[in-house]
């Protein structure tokens, strides 16, 4: 009996080493590589570079407020916008008055500061993400502050309509959902167009 229980003892032990062998330090090793060797990108997490400086990231939204730029999502983040360490949804259900008050508020901010847009809000530039953190629009949430940019930089409104449409490509799933954009991407990219036509 006694000899019994020591040898349950014993390969109870050994497998516990081995285990924790294997899938504490030669699986997470071994994924680690595969990440750093075929996914190095996304395993230092998506990083946006200008002019060899790190800018932001391809994961994490980021604040526009100026308006010759695309605007992102609200942030439910607070007090810092699109703050990582404080993500989380507002948790305001669909009858709380304070839920109705942001909304109603951001939605007369967008049509003070978009007169000219051909259409009503898209609801994303409205409501905030469920982390609060979302880097991405909808393509119809830039198309409808299109009028405002093209008017501040002075730029063609088909040059930017068509910088959109570059900028948010179909993806394998385009049939079932909205053509989206990362809003920071995007605006690197009005800054380039906008800058190669001063030089033309």
């Amino acid at each position: 009996m006694y000899t019994s229980n020591m040898i349950n003892v014993q390969r109870s032990l050994k497998m516990l080493i081995f285990f924790t062998i294997l899938l504490g330090l030669v699986y997470p090793a071994f994924v680690t590589l595969i990440g750093k060797v075929f996914f190095s990108y996304q395993v230092n997490g998506s990083l946006i570079y200008k002019d060899q400086q790190i800018i932001g990231s391809e994961l994490i939204g980021q604040e526009f407020t100026d308006p010759k730029y695309f605007w992102g999502r609200p942030s439910a983040t607070t007090p810092v916008p699109y703050n990582a360490a404080a993500s989380i949804g507002s948790n305001f259900g669909p009858l709380n008055p304070d839920l109705y008050l942001r909304v109603k508020n951001r939605l007369e901010y967008l049509k003070k500061n978009n007169p000219a847009a051909d259409s009503n809000a898209p609801i994303d530039l409205v409501n905030s993400s469920g982390s609060g953190l979302d880097p991405h629009i909808s393509a119809n949430s830039a198309f409808y502050q299109l009028k405002r940019i093209a008017k501040i930089r002075k730029i063609d409104y088909n040059t930017l309509h068509h910088l959109v449409y570059e900028q948010s490509p179909n993806s394998l799933f385009s049939k079932f959902s909205p053509r989206i954009i990362n809003v920071l991407q995007l605006n690197l990219a009005l800054d380039a167009l906008e800058a190669s036509e001063g030089n033309e």
